[in-house]
């Protein structure tokens, strides 16, 4: 019998009908045509199937739903061309669906960056030509505009020009200080209001949840069309603000919402939670690829870093979608110059095989920011969360917006945005620049005003000018200031992403080194460590170079990302002989955060929300059984099931309202608890409420029915209820015997919700997630209490 269940459940195409009668059932086959007696679920009640907030879905149910609908479609198009053609488009429906999540999301980002670019210069002036203008499209038209000053132009007024006429002394410093730090609170003030005013799950960076929702966990709203609305909006205005934080997270959440709101117009993504994930997974892609300008780096990020299930169809798809989506964002050009990002740069110089020791050196300085980050950023967070500070979120932010704008503003590398200051300390010094990172000196002592203007004068140009010693003290300054207000903002209740403050970081300290390290290379360019590295007239080492290879080390240290980080970063460069370099960065990196902690920052979130979610690379390697987990242990109450025959509605209703259980497992009797199924606490409440709503003559007393067949009964009893359609009669056993690590690969492989223990075909007791996680807390000494829920 055990034999031909299996068989059905895997699709064989035969199915069993039994008759029971008088305590005797014969068995007989049908053909495959003839109707489905063995049905895990009922379409035709509404609601059966679907799942309560705060619960995890049933994956093996969900793929089976799966293949009996596309197994029906495929029988029906070989009747008719209608059927064949609804064949065809349910087959091309989803990439359909990628196309337009591609779409809808390149859109989305080109708006973001480029009114986050706007907003983020209205802080310092206005372009008379049309406030719509940023500072730079403002000064594109302008005659005036010299290579020097290029940022300057008549057309351009700085806020204390237009209200108060000065052009230069103290009161032009004051005046707009004091409007930077007005715009800075009013932008943060607004995207808190509205967050908590009309989508609270829109704040944060989305991507924790991300991971745990494609697990199979449900979180009712946080994809939701107010939630991508409002965090469209407060994202830019959270970057606008000057927080130290990015949009590159927060985009990856839009693109999930945009899947989410469109797999609505799909009945095969609306009525299956397993397939929608799938396309949130493609989704997950989308977002980096339109972040970073990297589709291929997206699809790497997904598979490595956020999915949970990612068959070949679904790497397929993402790969469609990222392209469309970096398509549709190249349309838009939003930055004005051709490219996906605003930091995009290309090095001419090779690299050198000793670099690579002060490259390893960068990879360890990201093992430990990444380290240090996350526990100083969930201790802080974990402050917020058990004391009164998280009960004013509104007053944090403006309290953290208001220091930020405070200490950033003299700093000119603090008060640029992170994007304008990565691509700052990412340029690779030409003819054009004139920052002060590439104000080098000869060795006269005469200043240069950029890096070439006195290179015919050989190796001596590469000194360092009194412009770039300011310029590295500043950026010492910033480095410090960074690292200090991203562990303070990320987890406030705004639209706040990581990769772009890591990034920063990490940029600003493979700067400082890669100056020292040219400094070094042309001051000793005769010695046996740096001979032939310089020439006369060319670079002996690229500073810009190092700056990228820190920014990869830093965001894989907090991550712990690699091959997609590695991937991004080229992408971001277009220079495949990088390669090494970043990958050496980034596995030291990896190695170096792993010895101090195991978790990455958003596993870490993960663990502090309590989110119910098994992380596939923790190991389990504790010599526990299956019995020293399940519940009920020794001296509980016994465990609460259902009979397949002999319960009465008023007692199913009872029990239901009595306990708390997602789920009862139904045995033959109590005195006999051979296992039969499992049934799901939505549906039957669901098919309870629509048999006394619709079946005729139930009452309290109507007996409730899990068999195939009708037992005997009295001709004045009351109609019975029956609920075989709503049964699970496969569910997944184990004994008591089992060793706790194969229990626990079963749950992550399949998804599991819920796991039954029985010991000679009686039913012992039960497995659900929420005890494997407890189990695994308690294991590593932490709080079992911590996973808060269902």
């Amino acid at each position: 019998m055990t034999s031909i269940l299996e068989s059905l459940a895997h699709g064989d195409r035969t199915n069993l009908l039994c008759f029971v009668s008088v305590g005797r059932c014969k068995a007989e086959w049908r053909p495959n045509n003839s109707p489905k007696l063995l049905d895990l679920l009922d379409d035709t009640v509404p609601g059966i199937g679907t799942y309560e907030d705060f619960n995890t879905i049933d994956w093996v149910r969900e793929k089976s739903k799966d293949r009996d609908r596309h197994r029906e479609i495929t029988n029906k198009s070989k009747q008719s061309t209608v059927a064949l053609l609804f064949s065809i488009s349910d087959a091309f429906s989803g990439w359909l669906l990628m196309l337009l999540i591609g779409l809808m999301s390149g859109a989305l980002a080109g708006g973001i960056d480029i009114a986050a670019h706007w907003m983020t210069d209205l802080k310092e002036g206005v372009c008379l030509n049309g406030f719509w203008f940023n500072h730079e499209h403002c000064c594109w038209a302008s005659n005036e505009t010299t290579f020097q000053e290029r940022d300057k132009c008549p057309q351009w007024k700085s806020w204390a020009e237009l209200m108060v006429g000065v052009s230069e002394g103290p009161g032009l410093y004051v005046v707009n200080y004091f409007m930077y730090m007005c715009w800075a609170l009013l932008f943060a003030f607004l995207a808190v209001i509205l967050v908590r005013a009309f989508a609270p799950y829109a704040c944060g960076s989305g991507i924790p949840e991300i991971k745990t929702i494609l697990s199979g966990f449900i979180i009712r709203g946080y994809l939701g069309k107010w939630t991508l609305i409002i965090k469209t909006i407060t994202l830019v205005l959270a970057v606008s603000s000057g927080l130290s934080l990015g949009k590159e997270g927060p985009l990856v959440h839009v693109a999930c919402c945009c899947a989410n709101v469109l797999c609505h117009f799909f009945t095969k993504y609306r009525r299956n939670e397993a397939k929608r994930r799938e396309v949130l997974s493609a989704a997950s892609a989308v977002g980096v690829s339109v972040a970073f300008g990297a589709p291929i780096g997206g699809v790497l990020f997904s598979l490595e870093e956020v999915s949970y299930y990612f068959p070949l169809k679904t790497l397929w798809r993402s790969f469609f979608a990222a392209l469309v989506a970096a398509f549709t964002l190249r349309s838009i050009n939003p930055f004005g110059n051709s490219r996906l990002v605003l930091f995009y740069v290309e090095f001419h110089t090779p690299w050198h095989l000793l670099e690579l020791i002060p490259f390893v050196l960068l990879g360890i300085f990201g093992g430990l920011w990444g380290a240090f980050f996350i526990r100083a950023n969930i201790a802080w967070c974990r402050l917020r969360k058990n004391t009164c500070l998280g009960h004013y979120p509104v007053l944090e932010v403006v309290v953290v917006t208001l220091l930020t704008a405070f200490l950033a503003f003299p700093i000119e590398y603090t008060r640029m945005s992170s994007s304008e200051l990565i691509s700052e300390l990412f340029n690779d010094c030409g003819l054009l620049d004139s920052s002060k990172l590439c104000c080098y000196t000869s060795n006269s002592g005469s200043a240069s005003g950029s890096v070439n203007a006195t290179a015919a004068n050989g190796l001596g140009a590469r000194l360092v000018g009194p412009d770039l010693y300011t310029a590295m003290w500043q950026l010492a300054l910033a480095l410090l200031l960074k690292m200090i207000f991203t562990v303070v903002t990320f987890g406030m209740k705004v639209p706040s992403g990581l990769f772009i403050p890591s990034m920063a970081v990490g940029a600003i300290a493979g700067r400082l080194l890669g100056v020292c390290m040219e400094q070094l290379a042309i001051r000793h360019h005769e010695g046996d460590i740096f001979r032939g590295w310089c020439s006369p007239g060319a670079d002996c080492i690229t500073p810009g170079l190092y700056a990228m290879v820190g920014a990869a080390a830093c965001l894989g240290g907090v991550t712990r990302m690699t091959v997609s980080l590695v991937v991004i970063m080229f992408e971001l460069t277009g220079g495949l002989e990088y390669i090494v370099p970043l990958m050496a960065a980034a596995m030291t990196s990896k190695w170096v955060a792993d010895a101090l902690g195991r978790e990455s920052i958003y596993e870490a979130h993960i663990r502090l929300n309590g989110y119910p979610f098994l992380e596939a690379k923790e190991e389990f390697r504790h010599k526990t059984l299956a019995t020293d987990v399940m519940q009920p242990r020794r001296g509980d109450p016994l465990l609460s099931v259902l009979t397949e025959s002999r319960m009465t509605v008023e007692e199913v209703e009872r029990l239901i309202a009595d306990t708390t259980y997602s789920g009862f497992p139904v045995v033959i009797s109590q005195q006999s608890p051979r296992l039969v199924g499992f049934v799901l606490r939505r549906d039957l409440v669901i098919s309870l409420e629509n048999a006394r709503r619709n079946q005729e003559g139930v009452v309290s007393m109507s007996p409730i029915l899990f068999t195939e067949c009708d037992p005997p009964m009295s001709p004045s009893a009351p109609p019975a209820v029956k609920l075989r359609s709503i049964l699970d009669l496969s569910p997944f056993t184990v004994t008591v015997h089992t060793p706790m690590e194969i229990v626990v690969d079963i749950f992550r492989k399949l998804g599991l919700r819920q796991c039954l223990v029985i010991q000679n075909g009686r039913l012992l007791g039960i497995i659900t997630k929420k005890d494997i996680l407890k189990h695994m807390a308690q294991m590593a000494n932490r709080d079992p209490d911590s996973i808060l829920f269902n």
